[in-house]
């Protein structure tokens, strides 16, 4: 335990307790296993249901925990730490923000309480394009409107647990480029329901990929979406994802505070029993101070990820705390798995000691849900007022 984590407030360190405990019913073989076959952690999940945890940012009003972001970056973070792996967890939470905050009260009464419940998935988020990658505002899918419903045509690209969801929040455009004011403007949300888009417009083809994220890509081929699923306004749907980005990259550097962890433990352990030269490893200042350094990053970051948690929880503006966490916090994750890594040494890429697993899993973080060099960007640009890079 940090000495950050031991002075968490109680109802922090109850979650914390309990997400521990549940974790500890799938042990790194169940993990190693669902990883081996590139299966979705079903099992997993519907324990995460059954609990109350994937339902954390939902209000009581509507089934869910009512949680905030500062308690929900726990669970992710627990997780982690535990040896587990939340993509199947965290897109639920995040994607809340846009139906809670911009979505019609009889849509939210429609919806809300059926994922609460675990009755409904909304794990798919469609936003990325093969053209335009994180260029969200270059998108090309068309959303038509003809009389009660949206006519939806293109295609999206690393949709993960679109094969799983039996919901989507897709972000498609509904005014083409060249008749908006703003590049900005033009884009519209919708709820979309899988369950009666498969075969009806909606294809998914499954990425292999070098983690396990179940990700997909998906096309749209003249796919109906009734009218009342449009979230909030039409053309206002890239600010309504803002929000939900925000939250995004918190959630998910909470996750690299966990692995950053896990890979620290991992390594110090490892350095504490394995003798080499009649003498444990770890007395060498070569295995040591790697392990101490990255031990430092992870607890610079923790803090930084808590005091974005505690803005957004704040109604308060977070993009710059938001991206700066991400960065900070994938950053500390990646250098804790290398060194994790390096004093393991050829055993590190065993699979019985996870190690592979959690290295490959962890890297993604300096690529996805936003690169580093555009978060750089971000701050360069709209922290530090210098000229747009790109």
């Amino acid at each position: 335990m940090s000495g950050i984590e031991a002075r968490e407030p109680e109802d922090l360190r109850r979650i914390r307790e309990s997400v521990r405990a549940l974790c500890a019913e799938f042990p790194d073989s169940y993990w190693r296993s669902v990883d081996r076959e590139d299966a979705y952690p079903e099992a997993f999940v519907r324990a995460l249901s059954e609990s109350g945890f994937l339902a954390a940012l939902i209000p009581e009003d509507y089934g869910g925990s009512g949680l905030t972001l500062s308690e929900a970056r726990v669970i992710l973070e627990e997780i982690h730490r535990r040896g587990g792996n939340g993509a199947a967890c965290h897109a639920q939470m995040y994607t809340m923000g846009s139906l809670l905050r911009h979505g019609s009260e009889a849509q939210k009464q429609r919806w809300l309480p059926a994922i609460a419940s675990g009755e409904l998935r909304l794990q798919a988020f469609g936003v990325t394009e093969p053209g335009s990658g994180t260029d969200t505002l270059g998108l090309r899918t068309t959303a038509r409107r003809e009389g009660e419903r949206y006519i939806v045509n293109g295609q999206k690209v690393w949709t993960s647990r679109a094969e799983q969801s039996d919901l989507m929040l897709l972000l498609a455009r509904t005014t083409p480029k060249e008749e908006v004011k703003k590049r900005s403007e033009g884009l519209s949300l919708f709820l979309v329901d899988m369950r009666e888009a498969r075969g009806n417009g909606l294809t998914i083809r499954k990425i292999e990929a070098m983690i396990n994220h179940s990700t997909t890509e998906v096309f749209f081929d003249n796919l109906p979406v009734p009218a009342e699923n449009l979230i909030g306004e039409e053309g206002k749907g890239f600010r309504y994802i803002l929000d939900g980005m925000n939250a995004e990259r918190i959630l998910i550097a909470s996750e690299c505070i966990g692995d950053g962890d896990w890979f620290i433990e991992r390594a110090r352990d490892y350095a504490n029993e394995r003798v080499v030269f009649d003498r444990p490893i770890g007395q060498n200042q070569g295995i040591q101070f790697p392990i101490a350094r990255a031990y430092a990053q992870v607890r610079a970051a923790e803090l930084m990820v808590r005091q974005a948690a505690a803005i957004f929880d704040s109604g308060e503006p977070c993009g710059e705390q938001a991206n700066m966490a991400k960065l900070l916090a994938s950053e500390a994750s990646w250098a804790a798995a290398d060194t994790c890594l390096q004093t393991h040494g050829g055993y590190g890429f065993a699979r019985e000691y996870d190690i592979e697993r959690k290295f490959r899993e962890t890297r993604l973080y300096q690529i996805a849900p936003i690169s580093t060099n555009l978060i750089l960007s971000y701050i360069g640009e709209h922290v530090l007022g210098m000229p747009r890079s790109y």
